[in-house]
């Protein structure tokens, strides 16, 4: 279903890109309150709204550089429809005015090799400088592509509920096009959006919307039956609820995280999985009593780290214009001291996996080889071998996933297991 363009509809992404493009908020947080606010929108006119909106996000800088005098959030649109969503002035003819072809066609004519490098990967320039060298410029590119499209929509079943192949069946009997995941043997991916809050496999339970990357960090926990696993920064709690289910739903999974709001978005979602191993708590901080309590205890731990999100963009392109070298380096610090609290409750023999949705060393690689210096009684264990055991082909001693490269989104994890 396609919605009908109008000046209207127009209008509404215009005021949705004004109050995003503040950057007060996450924009996906704005989109959804606008819609709250009104309700008149049909179901394809919210997604033209969204992904024009988002469309602009992504390709920021190099819209910018094809819009002509002074950048209004109109030209800005305009110039979404024309380059990045492919559209001709006859569909946008309900919106133009006079002038608008001339500079219109200009823009879809120019070259992307006319821009400077960060320009046409649409990053800001610290985040361009930082990548490339990392990886060089060529890959930067192939990433920034990478980041620059639309992320599919990846499920995962609910193993205590269902199987994969009963659940693709499921989906196929009512018209949803999905096809088993690629890495991870929990994932399904659709082939559309189709929406999901009211299909009967969502409200029973049967699955959760979970990127297929995200999947990847259960197995190198690898909870076992019986154990005494610490989700340490559970926010919403969707590696919690594939730990718990890695479990058995057996022993005792702890989800911590610091927010109110975050471990209430887990309830409704651990009530429909069907576990009763987990158990939500709220603390203040990494120092907090009842972190303490659990010292020297516990098997596993996983540390999902706060983050600057850059591995997201594909899902969160406003990311890359609220973060700044400043954030990451607070972000770097935050996530040392989160890891180093962590550490203390993995008892002898027990396994620590950092992990972040960053693309950035600084917030990756440098902080494990700190927390290994400072912490002698724990050493690296390959992540590519333990993957391995559960038929998962992706070698390495930490685990780097980049959209360029593997169909997920952007994750880094290490697995630290303490000595005995």
């Amino acid at each position: 279903m396609t919605a009908r363009f109008t000046s209207a509809l127009f209008a509404h992404a215009e005021a949705v890109l004004g109050q995003v493009l503040r950057f007060e908020h996450a924009a996906d947080g704005v989109v959804s309150h606008y819609f709250r606010e009104h309700r008149q929108l049909g179901h394809a006119d919210r997604a033209f709204v969204a992904e024009t909106v988002f469309a602009v996000l992504r390709r920021r800088r190099s819209l910018e550089a094809r819009c002509p005098g002074k950048v209004t959030n109109r030209n800005l649109l305009l110039a979404a429809l024309v380059v990045a969503r492919g559209w001709n002035q006859r569909e946008l003819a309900p919106v133009l005015k006079a002038g608008d072809d001339d500079w219109l066609a200009a823009a879809r004519a120019m070259a992307d090799d006319d821009l400077p490098p960060a320009v046409r990967c649409d990053l800001p320039d610290w985040l361009y400088e930082a990548l490339a060298a990392q990886v060089g410029a060529a890959a930067t590119a192939d990433l920034a592509h990478a980041l620059n499209q639309p992320a599919p929509l990846d499920l995962r079943v609910n193993v205590l509920k269902t199987t994969r192949e009963a659940l693709l069946a499921r989906l196929a009997a009512d018209g949803i096009a999905a096809a088993p995941g690629t890495l991870s043997p929990f994932a399904v991916r659709l082939r559309g959006k189709p929406a999901l809050a009211r299909h009967p496999a969502f409200l029973d339970g049967s699955f959760e919307v979970q990127d297929e990357g995200s999947q990847l960090l259960g197995y190198l926990v690898e909870p076992r039956r019986g154990e005494m696993v610490v989700d340490f920064c559970a926010g919403a709690g969707g590696k919690t609820l594939l730990l718990g289910a890695l479990m058995r739903n057996s022993g005792r999974l702890y989800a911590l995280d610091v927010s109110d709001r975050r471990l209430a978005a887990l309830k409704p979602r651990l009530a429909r999985s069907g576990l009763s191993n987990v158990h939500p708590v709220r603390i203040e901080h990494e120092r907090d009593q009842k972190v303490k309590r659990l010292a020297g205890k516990v098997d596993r731990v996983l540390v999902d780290a706060p983050c600057s999100g850059l591995g997201t963009l594909r899902r969160n392109p406003d990311l890359k214009w609220r973060q700044d070298e400043a954030a990451i380096v607070e972000l770097a610090a935050k996530q040392a001291a989160i890891l180093a609290a962590a550490a203390r409750l993995v008892r002898p023999g027990g396994r620590l996996v950092y992990a972040t949705c960053s693309l950035l060393t600084a917030e990756n690689e440098a902080v494990v080889d700190a927390f290994l210096a400072a912490h002698p009684d724990f050493a690296l264990t390959p992540a590519g071998a333990v993957l391995a055991r559960h038929g998962i082909d992706l070698p390495g001693d930490t685990l780097r996933l980049l959209p360029h490269r593997h169909p997920t989104d952007g994750f880094f994890a290490a697995i630290l297991e303490r000595k005995t």
